[in-house]
């Protein structure tokens, strides 16, 4: 599981460094995919790909009626995308979510149990 924080840097190009602990953890367990969002818009949610197909299987799930479970999936998917982390350690923040979490330069990166929480250093503090 990820557990505390590091500092890190998006460059001007959008990509995060992963912080080498986390980047560790992630692709020795998981794997290089992961699926970056938000649900605010306010911060970057790094799942792992097979957590975020987890998470989409138990929304599956639920009657295709369900409002919440559809304004969850507008949110997660409008900011939402799918990428490798590179051999740098370096995955792309997507640019709709970066605009809207003014994200750039210094971020903190948090484990939240079975994902990564990426917050734009200023606006956490």
């Amino acid at each position: 599981m990820f557990r505390g924080s590091a500092p890190a840097t998006v460059d001007e190009k959008g990509r995060l460094k992963i912080p080498t602990d986390f980047r560790r953890q992630l692709e020795e367990r998981w794997g290089p995919e992961v699926f970056i969002t938000s649900v605010l818009g306010d911060r970057a949610m790094v799942f792992p790909l097979s957590v975020w197909e987890d998470l989409e299987n138990r929304l599956l799930a639920l009657p295709s009626t369900d409002r919440a479970r559809d304004r969850y999936l507008e949110r997660v998917n409008y900011f939402g995308q799918q990428h490798r982390i590179d051999p740098q350690g370096r995955v792309l923040i997507p640019q709709l979510l970066r605009e809207a979490a003014g994200m750039g330069g210094e971020v903190v990166v948090g484990g939240q149990l079975d994902r990564l929480v990426v917050w734009y250093r200023e606006r956490i503090e």
